[in-house]
């Protein structure tokens, strides 16, 4: 028979992770995050709007009527329809004639968001300064 040397052999126990305080890291951790989370608000579209002043009488020739319809139609001073890839060069037609051009844009209550925007982000890149923004007569 063997003989067993002076040393004796533990035995290993598993190790194990304390879960007792989890619950109270957890909430700890849940309340950090709260406190010193910002909370980011849409600002929406920067608008910078002119002070209220006297009302100026405007010739009619130098105001171009952009109207969007329900269903996404452009209108321009309701004598053509123009679809919105074309309507960036007929703004910049428009406004080398006339340099005092007033753009005023009215859409229907029903217009999608996303093509009212692109309908206003077309008329700034031909580079239309003076634009009104404005509701459609009933």
């Amino acid at each position: 028979m063997a003989k067993k040397s002076g040393v004796q052999r533990r035995n290993k126990s598993n190790p194990e992770i304390p879960t007792s305080s989890m619950a109270d890291i957890a909430f700890l951790l849940i309340v950090f995050f709260l406190v010193t989370t910002t909370m980011n608000q849409d600002k929406g579209i920067g608008m910078q709007l002119p002070p209220a002043g006297e009302n100026k009488k405007i010739q009619k020739k130098n105001i171009c009527n952009i109207w969007v319809n329900s269903v996404g139609d452009i209108l321009i001073n309701l004598e053509s329809e123009i679809p919105l890839g074309r309507l960036r060069a007929e703004m910049e037609r428009r406004l080398r004639e006339n340099e005092k051009l007033i753009v005023s844009l009215k859409a229907d209550e029903e217009t999608p968001y996303t093509t009212f925007i692109d309908v206003l982000d077309e008329v700034k890149l031909s580079g239309a300064k003076r634009i009104s923004l404005a509701s459609p007569e009933k």
